[in-house]
């Protein structure tokens, strides 16, 4: 998707880096505006006047952490979204688009899963949140009339990443080169897309969005293959030059109980086509 746009980006900085947008600072169409969403009467709130587009992406991506810190999660995720709904709805804020996750789906019995699958159980509190958020989104899209895109990713990996399991295994195997200890038995299964794709499936989908006459849509977001936690395992090992390294499962162990085993997303709704050029100015 060409585009031209002014974008002004909205962070707290507490899990990234101003050098992770270096390149951008000087530029008078980009504008970093350092905010707390959790803080209702914040300055961030300002930034949505005038505003086309806002990509609401800030969460709490740790789903191992909601185990022990719940509140954690309401805070940063079902909180922010309210106050981002709020900023939209205060200022006339035409589109969102709100990253959820297939988390929503639990423990689905269909698998690859589709957007319309039902009932949504899901087993942890931060795909719990997740599906509160996209709840709270659909009541402001008809309600208020905000046009809600709702993007259900899989798991998104890439340059700078700095949480998730391939970034748990090399710090691992970096503090004992000997040994891996891997959380569950090694064959949960799940999709993964790079980061390069999900910009490029996310700008697709809002312009194919833009153009149906829709208050709310729900795509899911990922790839048609997937790739076992025993593998990911195997490749960061021979990645790293290492040989002989033994493995260890933890079965049983909290941190990982309330994971899903297997996540496949349906993600077959609409091929990419041709885009026009366009100038918006959003915020991320």
């Amino acid at each position: 998707m060409e585009s031209s746009a002014e974008i002004i980006v909205v962070d707290n900085l507490s899990n990234g880096s101003t050098a992770n947008v270096e390149r951008w600072l000087g530029l008078q169409s980009f504008k970093l505006v350092r905010g707390d969403l959790k803080d209702p009467s914040g300055g961030w709130r300002e930034c949505f006047r005038g505003i086309d587009v806002v990509f609401h992406f800030a969460a709490n991506p740790e789903v191992r952490i909601s185990v022990t810190s719940p509140r954690v999660y309401f805070d940063e995720n079902v909180l922010a979204t309210f106050n981002v709904l709020e900023a939209c709805r205060r200022h006339g804020v035409p589109y969102l688009v709100f990253a959820s996750s297939s988390t929503v789906y639990g423990e689905a019995r269909v698998i690859p899963t589709p957007e319309d699958y039902h009932p949504l159980e899901p087993i942890s509190v931060y795909g719990a949140c997740k599906l509160a958020c996209e709840n709270l989104t659909i009541s402001y899209s008809k309600l208020y009339g905000i046009k809600s895109l709702i993007l259900r990713y899989a798991n998104i990996i890439g340059p700078r990443s700095n949480h998730g399991v391939i970034i748990d295994f090399i710090n691992k195997l970096k503090a004992n080169p000997r040994k891996l200890e891997i959380l569950g038995d090694g064959t949960q299964r799940k999709s993964y897309l790079h980061v390069n794709d999900y910009v490029n499936a996310t700008l697709h989908t809002l312009k194919v969005f833009m153009k149906e006459d829709k208050d709310y849509d729900i795509y899911n977001i990922g790839s048609e293959d997937w790739v076992t936690v025993r593998e990911i395992a195997d490749i960061i090992v021979e990645e790293m030059g290492l040989e002989n390294v033994e493995y260890t499962f933890q079965a049983s162990n909290a941190r990982w109980k309330r994971m899903a085993r297997r996540r496949e997303a349906n993600a077959t709704r609409h091929k990419q086509t041709q885009s026009n050029r366009v100038k918006t100015k959003m915020v991320f």
